[in-house]
């Protein structure tokens, strides 16, 4: 009876074995090849490298390879063993570093010197005897089981006071990186990192070498094993979720999707495939058809009957547990423009964390952001205990009105009540529009700002507006949706520059040039801008219009943005013409002339696609994949222009 427990215990551990190797493989490849960019994704990357490479020792040792094979392993298994610990302190510094605390220098060299006494302790386990050693294990439970156990050697000691050490100031600081946080999703995504982590620690650390020779063989060890195992699956897959947000450059729900339909098709079915292989390949008879047989079978059903079960599947799970009650209407439209298109909740989100920002640089409570419309104005957000309620707005409408068109200074703040107030403008307009205005709880009777607060508020005011507007925006969303689209600027990257408390010497939210713009994002504007060049919302909503080039434009385009956007575009598509004069036929079929060529024909001129393939001698995909090429030409043109304009 104990022989037989054992034995399904030791085939339980085996497919648990090979479930964590899954998914700890899976995630590090997910991680990387989303986010290779990001230094969380990479030192995330890097434990779940080291924790695949230990457990695959473990499940390969499953496999009753020869004694010599068996010890070497046992060694190799040290690769994960010895460079867990300064991984996890790795990782730690990385989170550290997001939020605005990278190293001045210190904590690089401990990384250094960390790595070095990982592989002092790896040179030991693998080719000498000081550290462990192996011994060969005889129990009666496995008795036709060549087995092989380690014995803890002088060293290991030093190893475990390493071990716990390094674990321990990875906690430490991923408690720091914490603190900093000042949004509640971000000290959540932070705290539960901050307990995850500590699984591939907890997962890897060789308990059996404490426990004696051969306790890992018997029915309480295998039961404690097996334990361990499917904790430390659960905790992985728990890790997950944090990790995936970091370097993400797209809103929040569609990492959620994301992950979730990965770990569904990915991670599952492996496991699916991987159970139904355990379990069936000993079985005697299945159906009157030997285990080895019926195998194949068994798993290829499996896999179909999994595939469609998620297909039915994932929209229920993905109403349930990422979009919640949204109207069904709007749910429809934005997972079809799910990487683009910021929800509401999205917009408060950011808002929320620009007001904590500002709430923290200028050391008050309380701040709100409020909108202006033709009845009262609206409450839209607000951090802290003191806010104005919505009669008071409504009373007071044209008093508030007046006094944000008459601050003081260039700032524009005024007094009103126990508030500082600062006015939010559209600029997607050919004027600025009063759309709104920001309250800030006042810290004084007068307004004493000093110039490093005047800076940031501008920044954060600004940040703001942009917020509010694309908020206002979302309602012309659907009249406009082929123009409006790339208009959408605000992402996941860049509600994270306002999730975590200012770091050192870091530049000011909403300082960045023009240079610093996600390239990706800046395509888009300019290919809509280009679709649109004649007339729609690409280019009379174009965040293009915000340039400085299109407004020195102004004067010699009557003042008119949409105009001057489109004198600004015609340059930059002139810029593309090659030097010299050649026949119409040779400039159609030159290479050097190709980007120019489709511009012009295609936006310009508003060819089609297959009128201008045809005059320029190309196929329809070849031109459409050329197009994409020429768009980028001139979006980079365009960029060119405006951080190289004479001043």
């Amino acid at each position: 009876m104990e022989a037989s427990l054992a034995y399904i215990l030791e085939l339980i551990n085996q497919t648990l074995t090979a479930a964590i190797v899954v998914i700890a493989a899976s995630l590090a490849l997910y991680n990387l090849s989303r986010n290779l960019d990001n230094r969380v994704a990479r030192t995330s990357a890097i434990v779940l490298v080291f924790m695949t490479l230990a457990y695959v020792c473990d499940a390969f040792v499953a496999l009753e390879p020869g004694i010599q094979t068996y010890e070497a392993v046992l060694r190799v298994q040290w690769i994960g063993i010895a460079f867990m610990p300064v991984a996890l302190y790795h990782l730690s510094d990385a989170l550290l570093a997001t939020t605005g605390l990278p190293s001045r220098g210190r904590r690089r060299r401990v990384i250094r010197i960390l790595y070095l006494i990982s592989i002092v302790f790896l040179v030991a386990a693998a080719f000498t005897d000081t550290l462990v050693s192996p011994v060969r294990v005889s129990t009666p439970l496995f008795e036709n089981r060549r087995l092989v156990g380690l014995v803890a050697q002088p060293v290991f000691p030093v190893y475990v006071i390493y071990f716990i050490g390094a674990t321990i100031a990875a906690f430490i600081n991923v408690q720091r990186a914490r603190q900093r946080c000042l949004t509640r999703s971000t000290r959540r995504r932070m705290g539960y990192l901050q307990i995850a982590m500590l699984t591939p620690a907890f997962g890897i650390f060789p308990f059996s070498v404490l426990l004696g020779i051969g306790s890992e063989f018997t029915v309480l060890g295998l039961f404690l094993v097996n334990l361990t195992n499917i904790l430390v699956i659960f905790m992985l897959l728990f890790l997950a979720y944090p990790l995936s947000f970091f370097g993400s450059r797209v809103p929040d729900r569609v990492v959620k999707v994301d992950l979730l339909r990965f770990m569904l098709r990915g991670p599952a079915t492996g496991l699916l495939a991987l159970v139904v292989i355990t379990f069936t390949t000993p079985a005697t008879r299945i159906l009157s058809i030997s285990g080895q047989e019926f195998m194949p079978f068994a798993v290829v059903a499996f896999v179909l009957m999994w595939q469609w079960t998620i297909a039915l599947a994932l929209p229920f799970l993905e109403r349930r547990l990422v979009y919640g009650s949204e109207d069904a209407d709007q749910l429809e439209k934005l997972q079809n423009l799910s990487e683009r298109l910021l929800t509401r909740a999205d917009l408060m989100q950011l808002m929320e964390a620009i007001l904590a920002s500002t709430c923290d640089y200028l050391r008050v409570n309380s701040a709100f952001v409020a909108s202006v419309s033709e009845d009262a104005p609206e409450m839209v957000s607000a951090v802290g205990s003191v806010r104005p309620t919505q009669a008071l707005l409504g009373d007071e409408q044209a008093q508030i009105i007046d006094l944000l068109q008459n601050g003081i200074d260039d700032l524009h703040v005024a007094k009103w009540h126990n508030f500082w107030i600062t006015p939010l403008y559209s600029l997607r307009g050919s004027s600025p529009v009063l759309i709104g205005f920001m309250g800030i709880q006042a810290r004084s009777a007068e307004i004493d700002l000093t110039p490093d607060d005047e800076k940031m508020l501008k920044s954060f005011s600004r940040r703001t507006a942009g917020a509010l507007d694309d908020m206002r925006l979302q309602a012309d969303v659907y009249a406009a949706l082929e123009g409006l689209l790339p208009q959408i600027h605000l992402t996941r990257s860049a509600a994270a520059e306002l999730e975590y408390r200012p770091g050192r010497g870091e530049t000011p939210p909403g300082s960045a040039q023009v240079s610093d713009i996600d390239k990706e994002q800046f395509r888009e504007q300019v290919r809509a801008a280009l679709r649109h060049f004649w007339g729609g919302p690409g280019l009379s909503s174009s965040a293009l219009l915000e340039l400085r080039i299109v407004r020195e434009a102004l004067p010699t385009n009557d003042n008119n943005p949409v105009r001057a956007l489109r004198a600004v575009l015609q340059e930059a598509i002139e810029r593309q013409k090659p030097a010299g004069s050649l026949d119409g036929v040779s400039k159609n079929t030159s290479p050097e002339w190709m980007i120019y060529n489709i511009v012009q024909m295609r936006f310009v001129e508003k060819m089609k696609v297959r009128e201008a393939a045809y005059k320029l001698a190309m196929s329809e995909p070849d031109f459409y994949r050329k197009q994409l090429v020429a768009v980028h030409a001139v979006a980079d043109t365009l960029l060119d222009m405006e951080n190289h304009r004479p001043e």
